[in-house]
């Protein structure tokens, strides 16, 4: 199975970016479906966005389209998630997740091995 350790967190003015990684051991994360989720204080997890193992297509949150961006590193064997624009609403524990099944890829249900998290905060 595979090991996901997220960084990158931390706090960051609104209109600033930030990169989240999730270095990957024990599998090649080429192997697997791969998604960021999200989680506010309060709320549910939600799902950001999603990479997948066949063809490389790329999903996202309507919330952060055009301003998130999904990224793999086979070298590295490391997930990205590069956040322009951020809004004090982007503000929450971003998880990375990977699944070696097909399914709906915005339930984390779907999602077999997930990282710890890593805080994100944007102030106004």
């Amino acid at each position: 199975q595979v090991q996901l350790v997220e960084s990158g967190g931390g706090l960051v003015q609104a209109g600033g970016s930030l990169r989240l990684s999730c270095d990957a051991s024990g599998r090649f994360l080429g192997r697997y479906n791969l998604g960021w989720f999200r989680q506010a204080p309060g709320k549910e997890r939600v799902f950001v966005a999603m990479l997948t193992r066949i063809g490389g297509s790329t999903y996202y949150a309507d919330s952060v389209r055009g301003r998130f961006t999904i990224s793999r590193d086979n070298i590295k064997n490391t997930l990205y998630l590069q956040m322009n624009s951020l809004k004090p609403e982007d503000t929450a524990v971003y998880f990375c997740a990977a699944t070696a099944r097909v399914g709906n890829y915005e339930s984390d249900y779907e999602y077999d091995y997930w990282g710890q998290g890593t805080q994100v905060t944007v102030s106004s």
